[in-house]
């Protein structure tokens, strides 16, 4: 890692089709060997299912289970006298939303349907309803980071 200074963030482009950067930054995350059209197709297919399924805007859906998803503390490690603490830390904005899209796409990845487009969708939906295992993955990050209270003293 360089010492000087710390790479400048790039800003994405919003998608075509919804105008939102942050659905932009989820199909890049669930983008694989390149092939952004492909991730394209299955988040457009995905929020289309759940605009079929829940009658209201689609990346409205979107955001309010990013929002359900993103976690508010997390823990991190911090050496102390040759012992190890997990430390609970706020976490900051761009980090909950990436975590949140990082566990959303490892949920759907991970989930029984039968197309990826069907898999997202479902938890997409899932996580509107506050359940499914990126919801669960948050919460517990949260229980740990309650948990581990007593060595927020230790926060650097």
């Amino acid at each position: 890692m360089s010492r000087r200074h710390a790479a400048e963030k790039r800003e994405v482009l919003p998608d075509a089709k919804y105008s939102d950067r942050v659905l932009t930054k989820f199909m890049n995350n669930l983008m694989l060997d390149g092939k952004k059209s492909v991730a394209e197709r299955i988040v457009y297919g995905a929020l289309e299912r759940v605009e079929d399924k829940t009658k209201r805007a689609p990346v409205e859906v979107f955001h309010e289970a990013l929002e359900n998803i993103k976690p508010s503390v997390e823990v991190r490690s911090r050496r102390v006298g040759g012992a190890t603490y997990q430390v609970p830390v706020e976490v900051r904005v761009e980090r909950r939303e990436a975590l949140a899209i990082r566990w959303l796409i490892k949920a759907s990845r991970t989930r029984n349907e039968n197309t990826m487009e069907e898999r997202l969708a479902s938890e997409l939906m899932d996580a509107v309803n506050s359940r499914g295992s990126a919801v669960k993955k948050r919460e517990d990050t949260h229980k740990m980071a309650e948990a581990n209270k007593a060595f927020s003293h230790y926060r650097w």
